[in-house]
């Protein structure tokens, strides 16, 4: 992974976040305390999710559908790649940011974005994704191309190259187009690749706490890609998501027993798209 000067860091001007207040606050850390090992969440603050602990309180994290999942930090929500039904969020405060990794249908729609969205929300895409938004959310969002990064709401965000290697699916995600992200939030780094296949930039990952690795044919990667590739860049622990008709219990095993590697299994199918 390439390592950014400070010169090369996007630094937003006047963002502010609407979840400073107490009552937001509250509802987030609440439901960073519920630790669970249960399938499947549909953004119902009722349902548990998982946890873990960073150096600024707990980060909660929820499944909601395929390649979409909520993350909720020192009263702070953030959306990966909300598309659907917006009811999908209705348990949610509105996001204050929201990361968006390329421009497919199931990580990108315009429609969902414009009923999830307040006018605190920050938004962050690649370019191609950007030329398509709505008039109204484009000043509200920040594109970042490979290798770029953002500080905002009190966590860095790092552009990975997202894409596919394997020449029969070169055509669905072109090198240099698409995005996965790093997130850094209270001492821990968190991977959201994205849609793609096992890259010398994945492998190359340092220092990532928590990683949420598709795995799905013939779009992303076979299931024993995905397992090497977490073996060579060894997160803490690994979330396989983007996993439709995928064998979850065959990657978990060729990741192993290294009891450093905790493989995380959850239903992202359990909720309506």
């Amino acid at each position: 992974m390439m390592f950014l000067t400070s010169s090369q860091i996007r630094r937003p001007s006047g963002t502010t976040s609407s979840l400073e207040q107490p009552w937001r606050y509250a509802i987030g850390f609440g439901l960073a305390l519920l630790f669970v090992g249960s399938s499947g969440w549909a953004a119902d603050p009722n349902q548990p999710g998982d946890s873990v602990a960073t150096s600024e309180g707990p980060l909660a994290i929820h499944p909601i559908n395929h390649a979409r999942l909520a993350l909720l930090w020192k009263g702070k929500t953030i959306l990966v790649d909300p598309v659907g039904s917006v009811s999908l969020y209705a348990g949610l405060p509105k996001p204050d940011l929201i990361l968006i990794t390329h421009l497919h249908s199931d990580h990108f729609n315009k429609d969902t974005l414009a009923g999830l969205t307040s006018p605190a929300t920050v938004l962050v895409a690649p370019p191609t994704v950007f030329e398509q938004m709505p008039a109204d959310l484009r000043p509200r969002t920040t594109t970042l191309t490979n290798g770029q990064a953002y500080q905002v709401l009190d966590l860095g965000i790092a552009a990975v190259p997202a894409y596919n290697t394997t020449t029969v699916r070169l055509n669905f995600h072109p090198k240099g187009r698409d995005n996965g992200y790093v997130l850094t939030l209270g001492g821990k780094r968190v991977y959201l690749s994205g849609d793609t296949e096992d890259t010398p930039e994945m492998r190359g990952l340092k220092d990532i706490d928590l990683a949420f690795v598709c795995m799905n044919l013939p779009y992303t990667m076979e299931v024993p890609q995905a397992a090497q590739a977490v073996r060579t860049f060894h997160p803490k622990v690994v979330y396989p998501y983007h996993c439709r008709n995928s064998n979850l219990e065959e990657f978990k095993k060729l990741v192993g027993a290294d009891p450093t590697i905790e493989v995380r299994l959850r239903n992202w199918y359990a909720s309506k798209p």
